[in-house]
């Protein structure tokens, strides 16, 4: 039997799926628990055929260059707009990625920042840890009702029809905008009404954004958005951080064309636009859509099993470019 294929896996995963790994290949992994620097996963990947990468790599074409050896990009994330997938096409190279195991997960936050920002949730955890709670009036650090509001959902792929059936339990009217619109009987199902982007816009209570990043939506909303908002509206951003102008956000919450906003994801990633940070209608979170135990665990897996299959010659179940696959085995 010959010698194991060499990989690396630029994060570190839970010992089982590691475990799984080792089992085929020569496994090299970045133990701790933040983004593997640039320079060491470059110098890793001079012998590597498989690479299981982070959202927080850039896999591009400088780092093709130093892996000259590499067939399969197996990403850990749902979105890949951090792989530069046209340059891995040319060069033959295999791209995966892990969608459906984090709709829930991620549904979960953005009804999470829905609730923390109408009801001022961390402001008044703020309060009571700094001992200012000191008496209840009727006045007293109002926040707003999210029951039978209005949800706008942009975008209405899995993540969008999760939350639109979280808002049921609230009572919560939904529309919606997305590309194309869903057939009626999901519709009907989701108790959801497909509108025109500027009328959902303007109707909305909530605004939730549930988009992949592209170039028709990077800046989909911007200062023209924000100024159709209802001032009493809430953005919602956990789908990709450029989706948002961060500086028209800052703007409108400054102000307050908009009430408020729930963002897990950012423009610049991890950097966020300076002053942002102390606007009190907004909530900030560090980018944990999908950062459930169960979660990571099950996007690990299927990371693994993307890698494994496309690196023993098999096609991975969740390939972004199946016309590499189609090249490898002579039907392109």
């Amino acid at each position: 039997m010959g010698e194991k294929p060499p990989i690396l896996v630029s994060g570190n995963l839970p010992a089982s799926v590691l475990e799984y790994l080792r089992k085929d290949f020569q496994l090299e992994y970045h133990a701790e628990d933040r983004p593997m620097p640039r320079p060491l996963l470059l110098g890793s990947l001079g012998d590597k055929c498989g690479l299981l990468a982070m959202i927080t790599d850039s896999v591009d074409e400088e780092l093709f260059t130093h892996a000259p050896q590499l067939r399969m990009v197996a990403n850990m994330a749902v979105g890949y707009n951090n792989i530069d997938v046209a340059a891995a096409t040319r060069r033959g190279i295999l791209v995966s990625n892990t969608p459906g195991v984090l709709t829930d997960a991620t549904a979960d936050l953005a009804f999470s920042l829905i609730l923390a920002t109408a009801r001022r949730v961390v402001e008044g955890d703020r309060i009571v840890r700094q001992g200012e709670f000191r008496f209840w009036a009727p006045f007293h650090f109002l926040g707003r009702d999210v029951s039978g509001k209005t949800l706008g959902i942009v975008g209405m792929g899995r993540i969008g029809q999760a939350v639109a059936r979280r808002a049921a339990g609230f009572g919560m009217p939904v529309i919606y905008y997305s590309r194309k619109p869903l057939k009626k009987s999901l519709e009907k199902a989701l108790h959801a009404t497909f509108v025109p982007f500027a009328d959902l816009l303007k109707e909305a209570d909530f605004i939730s954004l549930h988009v992949p990043l592209a170039s028709d939506t990077q800046h989909l909303i911007g200062k023209k958005e924000f100024s159709l908002m209802k001032r009493t509206a809430i953005l919602i951003n956990t789908s990709r951080g450029p989706v948002v102008d961060e500086k028209a956000l800052l703007y409108a919450l400054r102000k307050g064309l908009i009430a408020g906003a729930g963002i897990d994801v950012y423009e610049n990633e991890p950097e966020i636009t300076p002053g942002l940070e102390k606007i009190t209608p907004a909530v900030l979170l560090p980018h944990v859509g999908s950062a459930t135990l169960e979660t990571r665990t099950m996007m690990a897996r299927m990371a693994a099993n993307n890698l494994r299959a496309g690196l023993l010659g098999q096609t991975p179940p969740n390939l972004v470019n199946p016309e590499v696959m189609r090249t490898k085995q002579g039907l392109s």
